[in-house]
């Protein structure tokens, strides 16, 4: 079965953004190409619970089993050792984006409180939107109950053929996503 969101890119965003931008080939429209689940667990070096249980959260989450990230190089001053157990992330593409993505706008953003909308101003040089969340508990999948400590994450979305931000940003506007005040 294909996505809600895959199929209103294809028969409405993707002719919107031709007339838009004056993009003369369907191929050449921007698209979402994956997103990224980022979740980085410090208390992990200390005790390894905490980070499998972030990994089971994420998973959750995704429907997609995350991979534990270890630290590339030696710290100090945070005390981490190299290859250490630091975070766990997932990445998310074709259908899998396309349900998360449609999750995370329409369900999760809008159970945020006092939500106002998510800053425009968080594109990078590549025209990809990063955006943090600061409590797993926003996701209905996620029993609140049960949640140990809140643990926060970064989301990426990894976007393609933009040549502007503008582009990027409609891109991301038309498939939903809220923008609001500037924080």
């Amino acid at each position: 079965m294909i996505p809600r969101l895959l199929e209103k890119y294809r028969k409405e965003i993707v002719p919107q953004m031709m007339e838009t931008f004056k993009i003369k080939n369907s191929l050449a429209v921007p698209h979402v190409e994956k997103i990224v689940v980022n979740m980085g667990v410090g208390e992990g070096l200390t005790d390894i619970k905490i980070l499998e249980k972030a990994m089971e959260d994420l998973a959750v989450i995704t429907g997609q089993r995350p991979i534990m990230r270890r630290a590339k190089k030696a710290i100090a001053n945070f005390k981490i050792k190299e290859n250490s157990p630091i975070g766990c992330k997932v990445t998310l593409r074709k259908y899998m984006m396309y349900e998360f993505m449609d999750r995370f706008i329409n369900v999760a953003l809008p159970r945020i409180r006092d939500f106002r909308g998510v800053n425009a101003d968080s594109f990078d040089q590549g025209f990809n939107y990063t955006m943090g969340l600061t409590e797993q508990g926003i996701f209905p999948e996620i029993d609140y109950d049960k949640v140990g400590r809140p643990q926060g994450m970064d989301i990426t979305f990894v976007i393609k053929k933009a040549r502007k931000k503008e582009e990027a940003k409609e891109l991301l506007k038309l498939f939903g996503m809220p923008f609001g005040v500037k924080e």
